[in-house]
């Protein structure tokens, strides 16, 4: 199996993701492993417009983030996304935040696939299982 499909994009520390030292605050983190991770799902052929304009949703289960350096104010940042797990009902992304060549951040977010017209977790939808699958390196399930 090959590696996944990684999206990067990079970030410019805005003064108000940061506190009054010039930190960047933990929680920013989460806002661009979303940004990622909305890159990587574009990737796919789907923008996570396309997802939900089909009547589906990936719903946020868990999140999980381990800081080794901080960001501070006016650093450029590489954040990188990339599928861990694809499963039939649900999937894994991995982030990592690199700064001048030195992982800050790495971290997961879990998530299942909601059938928005039921509000309920279903199987992958069939339009994505194939372009997931794609970028999770895997021809299958």
């Amino acid at each position: 199996m090959s590696d996944p499909t990684r999206a990067e994009i990079e970030v410019e520390v805005r003064y108000a993701e940061t506190d009054q030292m010039g930190v960047v605050h933990h929680a920013n983190y989460l806002v661009w492993f979303e940004l990622a991770r909305t890159r990587l799902c574009s990737l796919s052929g789907y923008h996570y417009s396309d997802i939900e304009g089909l009547g589906y949703l990936l719903m946020v289960t868990g999140a999980e983030l381990n800081y080794r350096r901080s960001a501070h104010y006016g650093d450029t940042v590489l954040v990188s996304c990339w599928i861990d797990r694809l499963g039939s009902r649900g999937l894994n992304f991995a982030y990592e935040v690199v700064f001048d060549g030195q992982v800050l951040v790495t971290g997961k977010t879990r998530h299942v696939w909601v059938e928005v017209a039921k509000n309920r977790p279903c199987c992958i939808p069939e339009p994505l299982r194939e372009p997931f699958a794609r970028l999770a390196s895997r021809s299958e399930q």
